[in-house]
Protein backbone atom coordinates (compact mmCIF):
# COMPACT_ATOMS: atom_id res chain seq x y z
CA UNK A 1 0.00 0.00 0.00
CA UNK A 2 1.36 3.41 -0.96
CA UNK A 3 2.12 6.16 1.53
CA UNK A 4 -0.58 8.84 1.37
CA UNK A 5 -1.60 12.23 2.74
CA UNK A 6 -5.07 13.69 3.27
CA UNK A 7 -6.05 16.14 0.53
CA UNK A 8 -8.86 18.71 0.51
CA UNK A 9 -9.87 20.78 -2.53
CA UNK A 10 -12.45 23.43 -1.68
CA UNK A 11 -13.98 26.34 -3.53
CA UNK A 12 -15.87 29.32 -2.17
CA UNK A 13 -19.08 27.35 -2.76
CA UNK A 14 -18.31 23.80 -1.62
CA UNK A 15 -15.84 20.99 -1.01
CA UNK A 16 -14.84 19.45 -4.34
CA UNK A 17 -12.56 16.62 -3.20
CA UNK A 18 -11.55 15.01 0.07
CA UNK A 19 -9.49 11.86 0.34
CA UNK A 20 -6.13 10.17 0.62
CA UNK A 21 -3.66 10.90 -2.18
CA UNK A 22 -0.19 9.74 -3.17
CA UNK A 23 0.56 13.01 -4.98
CA UNK A 24 -0.96 16.38 -5.88
CA UNK A 25 0.39 18.41 -8.81
CA UNK A 26 -0.70 22.05 -9.12
CA UNK A 27 0.28 25.12 -11.16
CA UNK A 28 1.88 27.37 -8.55
CA UNK A 29 2.95 30.97 -8.93
CA UNK A 30 6.51 29.83 -9.72
CA UNK A 31 5.64 26.81 -11.86
CA UNK A 32 4.25 23.32 -11.42
CA UNK A 33 4.52 21.92 -7.93
CA UNK A 34 4.25 18.32 -6.78
CA UNK A 35 3.28 17.54 -3.20
CA UNK A 36 3.40 14.12 -1.62
CA UNK A 37 3.49 12.64 1.87
CA UNK A 38 6.24 14.14 4.01
CA UNK A 39 6.44 17.38 2.01
CA UNK A 40 7.72 20.39 3.94
CA UNK A 41 5.07 22.83 5.19
CA UNK A 42 4.27 25.36 2.50
CA UNK A 43 1.87 28.15 1.63
CA UNK A 44 1.86 29.36 -1.97
CA UNK A 45 -0.37 31.07 -4.49
CA UNK A 46 -1.88 29.02 -7.31
CA UNK A 47 -2.36 30.28 -10.84
CA UNK A 48 -5.44 29.30 -12.86
CA UNK A 49 -5.01 25.84 -14.27
CA UNK A 50 -5.19 22.13 -13.64
CA UNK A 51 -4.71 20.39 -10.31
CA UNK A 52 -3.91 16.70 -10.70
CA UNK A 53 -4.59 14.30 -7.86
CA UNK A 54 -3.18 10.78 -7.79
CA UNK A 55 -5.41 8.87 -5.42
CA UNK A 56 -4.45 6.11 -3.01
CA UNK A 57 -5.29 3.44 -5.61
CA UNK A 58 -3.16 5.12 -8.32
CA UNK A 59 -6.19 6.58 -10.13
CA UNK A 60 -5.63 10.12 -11.40
CA UNK A 61 -8.23 12.88 -11.31
CA UNK A 62 -7.92 16.36 -12.82
CA UNK A 63 -9.59 19.50 -11.48
CA UNK A 64 -9.63 23.09 -12.72
CA UNK A 65 -9.00 25.92 -10.25
CA UNK A 66 -9.30 29.61 -11.07
CA UNK A 67 -6.37 30.36 -8.79
CA UNK A 68 -6.15 30.41 -5.04
CA UNK A 69 -3.85 29.07 -2.36
CA UNK A 70 -2.12 25.77 -1.67
CA UNK A 71 -1.34 24.95 1.95
CA UNK A 72 0.79 21.97 2.95
CA UNK A 73 0.76 20.84 6.59
CA UNK A 74 2.29 17.62 7.98
CA UNK A 75 -0.94 15.61 7.66
CA UNK A 76 -3.05 17.48 5.10
CA UNK A 77 -2.72 19.28 1.77
CA UNK A 78 -5.40 21.92 1.14
CA UNK A 79 -6.28 23.73 -2.08
CA UNK A 80 -8.40 26.83 -1.44
CA UNK A 81 -9.82 28.27 -4.67
CA UNK A 82 -12.43 30.82 -5.67
CA UNK A 83 -13.63 28.36 -8.29
CA UNK A 84 -12.79 24.66 -8.45
CA UNK A 85 -14.48 22.09 -10.68
CA UNK A 86 -13.77 18.64 -12.03
CA UNK A 87 -12.04 18.92 -15.40
CA UNK A 88 -14.91 16.90 -16.91
CA UNK A 89 -17.31 19.69 -15.93
CA UNK A 90 -15.43 22.51 -17.72
CA UNK A 91 -17.32 23.64 -20.83
CA UNK A 92 -14.78 23.51 -23.66
CA UNK A 93 -16.90 25.47 -26.14
CA UNK A 94 -17.55 28.24 -23.61
CA UNK A 95 -13.83 28.42 -22.73
CA UNK A 96 -12.87 28.66 -26.42
CA UNK A 97 -15.46 31.40 -26.98
CA UNK A 98 -14.25 33.31 -23.90
CA UNK A 99 -10.65 33.09 -25.12
CA UNK A 100 -11.63 34.33 -28.57
CA UNK A 101 -13.69 37.21 -27.14
CA UNK A 102 -10.82 38.25 -24.87
CA UNK A 103 -8.30 38.11 -27.75
CA UNK A 104 -10.57 40.30 -29.90
CA UNK A 105 -11.02 42.78 -27.07
CA UNK A 106 -7.25 43.02 -26.58
CA UNK A 107 -6.65 43.50 -30.32
CA UNK A 108 -9.25 46.27 -30.63
CA UNK A 109 -7.12 49.30 -29.81
CA UNK A 110 -9.94 51.78 -30.38
CA UNK A 111 -12.41 50.25 -27.95
CA UNK A 112 -12.88 51.45 -24.41
CA UNK A 113 -12.18 48.18 -22.63
CA UNK A 114 -10.46 47.35 -19.42
CA UNK A 115 -7.27 45.72 -20.71
CA UNK A 116 -6.36 44.11 -17.39
CA UNK A 117 -9.83 42.52 -17.15
CA UNK A 118 -9.58 41.26 -20.75
CA UNK A 119 -6.10 39.87 -20.12
CA UNK A 120 -7.34 38.15 -16.96
CA UNK A 121 -10.29 36.63 -18.86
CA UNK A 122 -7.94 35.40 -21.57
CA UNK A 123 -5.58 33.82 -19.02
CA UNK A 124 -8.46 32.04 -17.28
CA UNK A 125 -9.95 30.75 -20.55
CA UNK A 126 -6.55 29.48 -21.71
CA UNK A 127 -6.05 27.76 -18.34
CA UNK A 128 -9.43 26.06 -18.68
CA UNK A 129 -8.54 24.86 -22.16
CA UNK A 130 -5.17 23.59 -20.93
CA UNK A 131 -6.98 21.64 -18.19
CA UNK A 132 -9.39 20.12 -20.71
CA UNK A 133 -6.53 19.13 -23.03
CA UNK A 134 -4.60 17.60 -20.14
CA UNK A 135 -7.67 15.56 -19.21
CA UNK A 136 -8.13 14.42 -22.82
CA UNK A 137 -4.47 13.43 -23.09
CA UNK A 138 -4.74 11.41 -19.88
CA UNK A 139 -7.75 9.55 -21.26
CA UNK A 140 -6.15 9.10 -24.68
CA UNK A 141 -8.91 10.94 -26.53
Amino acid sequence: MAITVQCEIVSAEKEIFSGLVEMLIAHGALGDLGVGPGHAPLLTRLNPGPVRVIRQNGEEEVYYVSGGMLEVQPNVVTVLADTAVRADDVDEAAAEQAAEDARKALENQSSEINYSAAASQLAEAVAQLRTIRQMKNKLGK
